[in-house]
């Protein structure tokens, strides 16, 4: 605070150069009000879901870490907060679902749903000496106190709105929804137990018994009845869905394990296949067979098959056998299945509507050019090939469905500013989207300081057309630093706005992020990734059959070199879970294209866990043909062979309760790079997942990957 009130007077040129430093000033203060909390502040739903009847959905709200249910019922909309959780505890919330007559709303508290192992398990990053345990909730729709019914997982509502099925230990368990009895056990079968799925007149159960190298598809009736198998063989069956007279069932059927052991190195089909089965006389016809192409195999984009029994008799699925994830339609009488989604892009998120004549699903197409790089929802009947984008425009839509009155679509909307939010319009094309909760977003939510990445394309080495989405500082024209931001799964892609996925909304609140310090920010789909097609996603010696998806990254660190408003000396590269596998490998192989790195979580070392149950397999004589080569082409397509080219310093981060990537992954690299003496920063995140459940952590993580490119690339602290 200035004190001195004397008037000061200066020649021209002083004033111009006072004014302009002044801008300058204002531009770096600015930028300085962005914070990484700022930007994390937003609320992110998941879980949209509305009831069989009526005009009633719900959601689960995470609130920086603090995870409720809302509710809302049309025609106003009005979200109400169901629950009362305060704790940034880490426990998620899932399996969200309200009974048929809309009374009760049924969710999962706790786990970790997206991991690749114990996911029911407990997870507790606040280190609590009494962790919560998995366990599901029932809450009245129109308010009052929660119940918890029973440890367990995945539970499934009968259409009789009076109990539900669970999983617990692997069997199946029931309890009144409203509590009133303890849960006890439903039926005991050998295997593990899982997607239970009640008949439409909530007699009966049909569920999958895994066991091992064959899986059954079974129906119970009460405790009375032998449960009966549904054309048991030496496959897996699963996927089991109900006529809509509960006469009939249709189920997914792929091969049992066993065999000679085959190539490991060499792409195949993968055969699947749908059956029908009557259950009165539990005869099963198979009513399509995948075609034997590499394009034909089991789809492996989300929901993959999506089996569902729609109204007119006809069973709906997807099938990547024209190149892309599409939906098709076909009699359960057989014929030639009816593709209702013909064009280039990808339907997912897809869902039936409660009166079976329609599927919603988000798609990356639209009137724009760049709506391949987006989600827009969009409906087809069952029936006909006559696709209505239900949301075009320059946003971003997804997890649409309708409510059970059929008049009105929900979905998550969002668009490269604003986080994403539940909204509502009519089940119509051309109607207004109305937003739920915009009071839940802070204030101090920065969404008109946020940069609008833009679509960039660039070609790999070998001629793939890669395709990227660049983060550009404002108000800045000198050379910058850049940084490479490498998506995981891999079978993912990074759009033009708010990801659907909460790992990677925090991913695209870092690349926010990271622009506002002055960093050009590239986040790259490589191959592998979905969005552009089966060649783009399945393309050849990629993963531990050669690494070829590196080319991209490489590729992408050479285009930054190349823009002029980019420093080639200053840039970096960061991303987690295969993200971080790619990040150590242009580290390690290319330590003069990029200039340090932060690898999250990532696998270090292919010949480890990938192959032991190929080494160790039950056969000591027969082996796969090319064991001995896989295992070399696995190594070398690990970052831990390149550790003697590896120059640039490393952050490496991980969580030590990882379900998805095992922490003795980034151990082992640690000791390499120790040895080797790189210049290396560690963060451990003790007791925290794959997914940062605990809101401090995820900040913790990229707070900490700002920091150290800041410190790396700019000389700053």
């Amino acid at each position: 605070m200035f004190t001195n009130s004397r008037v000061h007077t200066y020649p021209n040129h002083m004033k111009s150069s006072i004014t302009l430093l002044l801008i300058l000033f204002s531009v770096i203060s600015f930028s300085q009000t962005i914070s990484l909390e700022a930007i994390k502040s937003y609320p992110f739903p998941t879980e949209l879901t509305s009831s069989a009847v009526g005009a009633r959905i719900a959601w689960a709200m995470d609130e920086q870490g603090r995870r409720n249910v809302y509710v809302a019922e049309g025609p106003e909309f009005k979200p109400r907060k169901l629950t009362t959780y305060d704790q940034d505890d880490g426990q998620e919330i899932t399996s969200l679902s309200i009974s048929h007559n809309g009374q009760w709303v049924v969710y999962v508290r706790g786990g970790d749903h997206g991991s690749n192992w114990d996911d029911e398990l407990i997870v507790n990053p606040s280190f609590a000496p009494s962790p919560a345990k998995t366990k599901i909730f029932s809450v009245p729709f129109a308010g009052g106190k929660n119940k918890a019914l029973s440890e367990g997982d995945l539970p499934v509502l009968s259409p009789k709105s009076d109990v539900i099925t669970f999983i617990k230990n692997n069997q199946a368990w029931v309890v009144p929804i409203d509590g009133s009895t303890p849960a006890k056990n439903l039926f005991t079968t050998r295997g593990t137990v899982s997607s239970l799925t009640w008949s439409p007149d909530g007699t009966r159960l049909s569920f999958v018994a895994n066991r091992t190298d064959h899986s059954f598809v079974g129906v119970f009736t009460d405790s009375i009845q032998p449960i009966q198998w549904i054309a048991p063989s030496f496959h897996h069956d699963g996927s089991p869905r109900w006529s809509p007279d509960g006469n009939k069932l249709a189920f997914i059927r792929t091969p049992g394990s066993g065999g000679k052991p085959d190539s490991i190195l060499q792409r195949r089909h993968q055969p699947w296949s749908i059956l029908t089965a009557e259950l009165a006389t539990g005869k099963a016809t198979q009513l399509w067979k995948a075609p034997i192409t590499l394009k034909g195999s089991y789809p492996t984009t989300h929901g993959e098959t999506n089996l569902h029994w729609a109204a007119g008799d006809r069973i709906t699925f997807l099938s990547y056998q024209d190149g892309w994830p599409h939906l098709y339609s076909i009699s359960s009488q057989g014929g030639v299945p009816l593709l209702l989604t013909p064009g280039s892009f990808m339907a997912e998120h897809i869902s039936l509507s409660p009166d079976k004549k329609w599927l919603t699903f988000s798609a990356n197409t639209g009137p724009d050019k760049n709506d391949l790089d987006r989600r827009h929802a969009v409906r087809v009947p069952v029936d006909k090939a006559a696709v209505e984008v239900l949301t075009p425009g320059t946003g971003l839509e997804w997890m649409p469905i309708v409510t059970g009155d059929g008049k009105t679509l929900a979905c998550i909307s969002a668009t490269a500013q604003r986080s994403p939010l539940p909204a509502v319009m009519s089940f119509a094309p051309n109607q207004k989207l109305v937003l739920l909760g915009k009071e839940l977003v802070p204030t101090t939510f920065p969404e008109k300081n946020l940069v609008t990445p833009r679509k960039v394309t660039f070609q790999s080495p070998d001629g793939v057309t890669v395709h990227a989405d660049l983060f550009e500082p404002l108000n800045v024209k000198e050379k910058k630093p850049a940084i490479v931001y490498i998506h995981g799964g891999p079978p993912r892609q990074m759009l033009l706005g708010w990801h659907y996925s909460d790992y990677y909304s925090n991913a695209y609140a870092s690349n926010q992020y990271l622009a506002s310090l002055g960093f050009v920010v590239l986040s790259v789909n490589y191959r592998l990734g979905i969005g552009y097609g089966h060649d783009f996603h399945q393309p050849e010696n990629a993963g531990l059959r050669g690494a070829s998806e590196y080319q991209d990254i490489k590729a992408a660190g050479e285009w930054l070199a190349k823009q002029p408003n980019v420093d080639a000396s200053r840039i970096g590269v960061y991303g987690g879970s295969y993200g971080g596998f790619l990040t150590a490998l242009a580290l390690g192989r290319d330590s003069k294209i990029f200039a340090a790195g932060v690898d999250i979580h990532g696998v270090h070392d292919y010949t480890t866990d990938r192959f032991r149950g190929l080494v160790n397999a039950d056969r000591a004589v027969e082996k796969a043909p090319d064991l001995e080569r896989a295992m070399q082409v696995g190594w070398e397509s690990s970052p831990v062979s390149s550790v003697n080219t590896w120059v640039s310093p490393v952050l490496i981060i991980h969580g030590d309760d990882d379900r998805n990537v095992r922490f003795n992954q980034s151990t082992d690299l640690v000791k390499r790079l120790e040895k080797k003496g790189v210049s290396m920063e560690t963060l451990v995140i003790v007791d925290d997942t794959h997914h940062w459940m605990a809101h401090k952590n995820a900040l913790r993580v990229y707070n900490g990957t700002a920091d150290f490119f800041v410190r790396k690339l700019k000389g700053g602290k």
